[in-house]
């Protein structure tokens, strides 16, 4: 989202009346959507200590999905609608990701500790290369619309699989805020 979302901002205002500063706007939005990630990450650490993380997780993903499927509706409309959309999915984006890692790092035998959080870590980048190499060519063939909706898929199977982790017996201390 973080690699696209500059573009998308300023295609987006550009079709506004006015649109003459659209590229000025969408930078400065673009700063803003990128920073909430800090608070993010923050409000998520602190909001998975007291709810528990799979809850935590799977909240954020879910938010963080239904902003990709949904922002691609308000292109070209109202930019304070695309603004908000954007800062909450900035914001919910990356909530969940210190949890993965705290996740493998409590759940794993001790003796793999590191490897297992060196593949968790590996495949989070791998999954990111691509996503940011299929939205050029989905938006060039569905236009941004529908561009980002693709990436609601992610999320929401993370939903799913955090829910089943939820479930495993050993998993009972991310369930809660109590650990």
């Amino acid at each position: 989202m973080w690699a696209w979302i500059g573009l998308f901002l300023n295609a987006s205002f550009a079709l506004r009346p006015g649109g003459g500063r659209a590229a000025f706007y969408a930078k400065l939005l673009t700063f803003a959507v990128i920073g909430m990630g800090a608070i993010g990450s923050l409000f998520g650490g602190l909001l998975a200590d007291r709810l528990g993380r799979t809850t935590l997780t799977m909240s954020a993903m879910a938010l963080s999905g239904s902003c990709a499927l949904i922002v691609g509706l308000l292109f070209g409309g109202n930019p304070w609608l695309v603004a908000a959309l954007c800062l909450v999915w900035g914001l919910a984006v990356v909530a969940d990701s210190a949890q993965f890692s705290a996740s493998v790092m409590e759940l794993s035998d001790p003796s793999l500790i590191g490897t297992m959080v060196t593949v968790q870590t590996c495949a989070g980048f791998l999954l990111t290369m691509f996503t940011i190499h299929m939205i050029p060519p989905l938006t060039e063939a569905l236009g941004w619309e529908y561009a980002f909706a693709f990436l609601a898929a992610g999320p929401f199977l993370g939903v799913l699989a955090m829910a089943r982790l939820r479930g495993h017996p050993d998993a009972v201390k991310l369930a809660s805020g109590n650990r």
